[in-house]
């Protein structure tokens, strides 16, 4: 389930496209989540397309939507999947936080 959650995931950030999408395997890391992805728009309204469509195939799935922060400002938000842990950035903030390189223990997972 988490592979074919994390390929729709991706596809619907990309359906906006969203810049340089990541997914991190945290399993055995950390106990968060099992897997971060992450991804950054250029602008707030891009950000929030790409939350937008997100959410919006969460729902198609009938995935349950654990919580969502940030969306105000558009520049970090998170969307709680529950295994799965969505960061969507503004650009800047992603560059800012660098969360690949706090979480850099955790492995790549290549997606399709």
């Amino acid at each position: 389930m988490n592979e074919q959650m994390l390929s729709m995931v991706i596809q619907a950030a990309e359906d906006k496209k969203a810049y340089d999408p990541v997914v991190l395997d945290l399993r055995g890391i950390s106990l968060i989540a099992d897997y971060f992805v992450i991804c950054h728009g250029n602008s707030e309204t891009q950000v929030q397309a790409i939350v937008t469509s997100i959410r919006k195939k969460a729902d198609e799935q009938k995935w349950t939507v654990r919580g969502v922060e940030g969306l105000d400002n558009a520049r970090w938000v998170l969307i709680d999947l529950g295994d799965i842990v969505v960061h969507v950035f503004h650009r800047e903030d992603r560059e800012y936080y660098n969360i690949e390189r706090i979480w850099s223990d955790a492995k790549v997972v290549e997606t399709v």
